[in-house]
């Protein structure tokens, strides 16, 4: 009879539950798609497969999305319940339950597409000036002697970077220059504290030395870090005196700012463990350091013992060597003694013969010496001034011993000294007279 009824004149055609399915579909298809729909998520999940489910809705409706995963792995953040998104796809029916539901292609927060087409444009422009060019780009510190840190002072991303750096390098002195991070007051902020940075990195004096800096800013939406896709901004990065590293946002976050940088952190945490060395690891590299030290000198006394080795084997036995020696220097001995017996021998006639002549010769030049001496002294005696004062002649000088010569030389009143031939007088010139 429900059959019958069906098929009474004017009822409707009966459709195979799967037909009717099919049937829809294809009409949706026909009419809506690609359909693009704004709305807020809800229930997102995240299969093994890759493949993501969600409902997309707002006050007045709700509708079941499936996001397969090739499409998935285009997605540049993390989609979470409560984000306000845009996305587009095609509207159809899940046959085996009969839903309605979105096949999502694309899926970005709502209003991203105007803000990355500026953040497009912007990268394309100061990529052609050559901001972004590898070779100007340059390697942090080693070992860094302080850190520049510009972020703001509520947010999370500070506590991180000191959390970081105490627990990594806690001798390693801090200069923290806050600015904002977000709003539209934050590009300029963050332009005046990265030259405070620059000013204190080329200033000489007793401020802690700064060989790295830390630009850095947690997580969040698009719009959230707009303040690090400024072109000022980038063009105040790449002026830095010392390598900057940007750490800004999430992994999957990019900003112009990390473009520019000398290196790019994913997370605020990673920027400062890339800008400071574990302690732990600076201990392990100078115990390494030390060990190399170590082999280096036994390889090198190794080196010299075997040197010394060849040496002794060359040498042979010294003993015996010093033996030969000896006797070969007694040999020589006993044939120099016999020689210098023999020339002793040969020169005592001769010896003897040059002692008469010497003699002989000896006498004679005495004698001639004698004769010379004589008349030396009887010469030497007519000229004694003795002689001279006996004869009524004075030797004047002056009290100091200097000798009178001239008239000149002793005006009236000059004290002298008269030296005779019994004495001396003491004498005071009363008028000088000239011959």
């Amino acid at each position: 009879m429900y059959q019958a009824s069906l098929n009474g004149p004017g009822a409707a055609p009966v459709w195979a539950v799967g037909a009717l399915c099919q049937a829809i579909a294809d009409s949706l298809q026909a009419r809506f798609n690609p359909v693009q729909v704004r709305g807020e998520i809800a229930g997102f999940s995240r299969a093994p497969s890759g493949h993501c489910y969600f409902s997309i809705k707002d006050a007045t409706g709700q509708l079941r999305c499936a996001m397969f995963r090739r499409a998935a792995q285009n997605l540049d953040f993390s989609p979470r319940d409560g984000d306000l998104v845009e996305l587009q796809g095609q509207l159809g029916v899940y046959e085996q339950r009969g839903d309605l539901q979105l096949i999502v292609e694309k899926l970005q927060r709502a209003g991203q597409g105007s803000w990355m087409e500026q953040f497009l444009r912007l990268k394309e422009r100061l990529q052609a000036q050559g901001l972004f060019a590898a070779e100007r780009k340059r390697p942090l510190p080693a070992m860094p002697r302080g850190i520049g840190l510009v972020t703001s002072l509520g947010a999370a991303a500070l506590h991180d970077v000191v959390t970081a750096l105490q627990r990594r390098a806690p001798y390693l002195p801090v200069v923290l220059v806050p600015a904002l991070v977000q709003g539209e007051q934050a590009p300029a902020s963050l332009v005046a504290a990265l030259h405070q940075v620059y000013a204190l990195a080329q200033q000489p004096g007793p401020h802690p030395p700064v060989d790295a800096i830390l630009l850095v800013r947690g997580g969040g939406s698009m719009e959230d870090l707009w303040a690090f896709n400024d072109e000022a901004l980038a063009h105040t990065i790449v002026q830095s005196p010392v390598p900057l590293v940007s750490g800004v946002g999430h992994e999957t976050d990019f900003t112009i700012a990390d473009f520019c940088a000398d290196v790019r952190a994913p997370t605020p945490t990673a920027a400062a463990e890339l800008v400071a060395p574990a302690r732990a690891d600076c201990l392990l590299q100078l115990q390494a350091w030390a060990e190399r030290i170590e082999r280096l000198l036994q390889q090198r006394v190794q080196n010299q013992q075997q040197w010394l080795d060849k040496l002794t084997l060359r040498l042979g036995q010294p003993g015996k060597a010093l033996q030969t020696q000896r006797l070969l220097c007694q040999r020589q001995g006993q044939q120099m003694a016999q020689a210098v017996q023999l020339k002793l021998k040969q020169s005592a006639l001769t010896q003897q013969a040059l002692e008469a002549n010497f003699h002989k010769n000896f006498q004679r030049q005495l004698q001639q010496r004698r004769q010379t001496l004589a008349l030396l002294t009887q010469r030497l005696e007519l000229l004694n001034p003795e002689h001279v004062l006996q004869r009524g002649f004075a030797w004047l000088t002056t009290p100091q011993g200097q000798v009178v010569s001239s008239v000149g030389s002793a005006p009236v009143g000059t004290a002298l000294q008269a030296q005779l031939a019994d004495g001396r007088l003491d004498l005071t010139v009363v008028q000088p007279r000239l011959l």
